[in-house]
């Protein structure tokens, strides 16, 4: 569901929902006559890319459909009942049955299930403020969004663009409308952008956006948007001023679709996402199961329920649960936060936990924080990197890591994701048998100069 384009539930053997990669996996060695799958998904497109619309929008991707992965003709031909124009508005658990709606026709009917899979992805996040629902305000949550914005942005070619919201669609739909010609100012919420980093992190990402030349405005709280005469969009108001705007994007983020969920009793988290076991079966519930962006999942690290609304996690589940339901066994045992991200050239990592995530598990830590290169110094284009790194006090155990620098910086999350899905100590952590070349990295790679500097810490607080 949410940023992997699987929208709603989808069902075995007559059910609910939207082809997320769970259908395919389902009809692996089961033809019709053993499996009978019926999707309904209430857009117009299936199993495509969300995560791609910044860059489609921005022209780098130049094709829309390039970011579909599978048509709803390609799920057909593998025997996969898909309705589009077709949403899920009624779960009758007791009665095994889904009411859905023909969005075209008005029609409403019921469909039974055996087995059931809801995945409703998530919301963005749309605060009820005046001149919300104006002419030339976008999200950026389907296909159809970002069709509508290319078209708004066709018609005021070079005019003055505000983003409101800086986390990680924010700062993608930034550099989409800058590369477009775009004058642009991003309004959010908090001191730094990129909430998802601590503020000195965040500090890094403002200071680079402001000089790419968009204009960052953080602890702003927007309180309505302007209308013209004719009824579009002219500017975005805080409680200071106002943001001159032809067009404006919404990236304030997104909430687990679960309404349709929660009317039938099927149980919630502290997050407002569904909750299920490792099979990604919902609680309670031997015959429902629940994956994507509508779902909260373990943290690894925290021991606690996060929502993540990644495609990565929501393509796992299913694959995890199109086994389940033919009769086959996986489970996915959680996550530990990883998350990338670029605004032009600079690139955002982080995995983890940040410092007040740890406060509220109640961990005590050290932190650490080096600023090295991307390659070796003397190695021409050698590019800054700053690496942050938390570690449990007293154990050493890795905690988090964010890593803010130029080309080659974002993946290097990836060492620390492996190290934190293992229960790395810092100090094992600097014994990494990493690659090394003068182009690739100095010696001691960015990632391991920061696990010395935490293993001392570490030390230094009372091993």
């Amino acid at each position: 569901g949410g940023r992997s384009g699987a929208g709603g539930p989808w069902g075995v053997r007559g059910g609910a929902g939207g082809p997320a990669p769970g259908a395919p996996q389902a009809r692996r060695g089961r033809g019709p006559d053993e499996l009978e799958i019926v999707a309904f998904e209430r857009g117009h497109f299936s199993s495509y890319s969300a995560c791609g619309i910044p860059y489609w929008v921005g022209g780098d991707v130049t094709d829309r459909d390039a970011l579909i992965a599978r048509t709803p003709e390609e799920h057909r031909a593998r025997d996969i009942g898909l309705r589009t124009r077709t949403e899920a508005v009624e779960i009758d658990l007791a009665g095994q049955r889904v009411r859905t709606r023909d969005l075209d026709a008005g029609t409403e009917s019921w469909t039974g299930f055996d087995k059931l899979v809801v995945a409703t992805g998530a919301r963005p996040v749309r605060p009820a403020l005046p001149g919300i629902d104006a002419p030339g305000v976008h999200g950026v949550q389907t296909l159809d969004d970002g069709q509508a914005l290319l078209e708004t942005l066709a018609a005021t070619a070079g005019g003055r663009a505000v983003v409101v919201g800086a986390g990680y669609i924010g700062v993608e739909m930034a550099e989409a409308l800058l590369k477009r010609g775009y004058e642009v100012t991003v309004v959010h919420r908090d001191t730094q952008p990129m909430a998802t980093l601590d503020p000195d992190m965040g500090r890094l990402v403002h200071e680079a956006m402001d000089g790419l030349g968009i204009t960052t405005v953080g602890g702003a709280e927007v309180t309505a948007i302007r209308t013209g005469e004719d009824g579009r969009v002219r500017a975005v108001a805080t409680a200071e001023t106002e943001y001159p705007a032809d067009v404006v994007v919404l990236g304030i983020g997104v909430e687990p679709e679960t309404a349709l969920a929660r009317a039938a009793g099927l149980p919630v988290g502290p997050h407002g996402g569904l909750l299920t076991d490792l099979s990604m079966r919902v609680r309670g519930h031997g015959n429902v199961w629940a994956g994507g962006d509508c779902v909260e999942v373990l943290d690894l690290v925290s021991g606690a329920t996060r929502h993540v609304a990644l495609g990565t996690h929501a393509n796992k589940h299913g694959q995890i649960i199109g086994t389940n339901v033919s009769g086959g066994y996986a489970v996915f045992p959680g996550i530990v936060g990883t998350a990338v991200s670029k605004v032009c050239d600079l690139e955002i990592a982080r995995t983890g936990l940040r410092e007040k995530d740890a406060r509220r598990a109640g961990l005590r830590y050290v932190s650490a924080t080096v600023e090295s290169t991307n390659s070796a110094g003397y190695y021409p284009g050698a590019a800054p990197m700053t690496v942050k790194m938390l570690a449990e006090h007293r154990t050493g155990r890795l905690l988090g890591v964010q890593i803010v620098g130029r080309e080659g910086a974002a993946k290097r999350v990836d060492i620390a994701a492996v190290a934190l899905t293992a229960g790395m100590t810092v100090e094992r952590m600097t014994t990494l048998d990493l690659g090394y070349a003068p182009p690739f990295s100095p010696v001691w790679d960015p990632v391991l100069v920061a696990a010395r500097k935490a293993t001392a810490a570490v030390r230094a607080a009372g091993w």
